[in-house]
């Protein structure tokens, strides 16, 4: 056998053994983070309005207004408010772009669903889930929070609560079918492993901070109108 035909092949079994090395690593890799969110938010989820404990605040993570995950978080945290379990809701979203505003946008659709707009607070700087939950204790002051959001996406929430020292339940929104979600559910697998690099490795902070606001009956905080 010529020499350089001997080489390639010896170059190519290489490359698919660490190919399949990587592949396995990656593999592994998600499969833990997957199995550290969902063990670490067991019995700290409920689908189940009269089931839920009743805290003073529910944090309403974002999505884009008007898509199947937005409408089912407004219905769900609607519900959650008039059932008596939360008494304020902090809605949380990005805002970073022109003509883009999940905050305000789910402000306006709870209004629309019979939620007085004097309890609901907005935060313009959740541009991540990380941002959302550390936020809503170093900005706003709550220690111990309701999370409004799909089950998958609360059990991420749960953990990175955690992570940072808050205390923190879930209230499950419905979520879509396979055939809809399917591109959310692969996205989340990734999001997870990258929580765990942010939380566990970076140490990573929100992006913005900025001055303290009070969520209660004297703040004049709110939904403040964006420019």
């Amino acid at each position: 056998m010529q020499p350089r035909l001997l080489l390639r092949i010896c170059f190519s079994r290489r490359t698919l053994k660490i190919g399949c090395l990587l592949l396995l690593i990656a593999g592994a890799t998600l499969f833990i983070a997957d199995r550290v969110m969902v063990n670490t938010s067991k019995q700290l989820t409920w689908s189940d309005v009269n089931a839920v404990p009743a805290r003073n605040v529910g944090l309403l993570l974002g999505a884009r207004p008007g898509n199947r995950y937005f409408t089912r978080r407004i219905d769900t945290a609607a519900a959650l408010y008039h059932a008596g379990k939360v008494k304020w809701l902090l809605v949380s979203g990005d805002n970073g772009r022109k003509n883009y505003d999940e905050a305000s946008g789910m402000q306006q659709a709870l209004i629309a669903k019979g939620v007085p707009a004097k309890v609901i607070f907005c935060d313009y700087a959740g541009f991540s889930t990380l941002d959302s939950v550390v936020r809503a204790k170093k900005v706003f002051g709550e220690n111990h929070i309701t999370i409004i959001s799909q089950e998958f996406h609360n059990q991420r929430a749960i953990w990175l609560a955690k992570q940072y020292g808050i205390d923190a339940i879930g209230f499950n929104a419905p979520n879509l079918n396979m055939k809809h979600g399917f591109y959310t559910q692969l996205r989340e697998k990734l999001a997870r492993v990258s929580a765990v690099i942010d939380a566990k490795i970076l140490h990573r902070q929100p992006k913005y901070l900025g001055p303290s606001v009070m969520i209660g009956p004297f703040s004049e905080h709110g939904c403040p109108a964006q420019k």
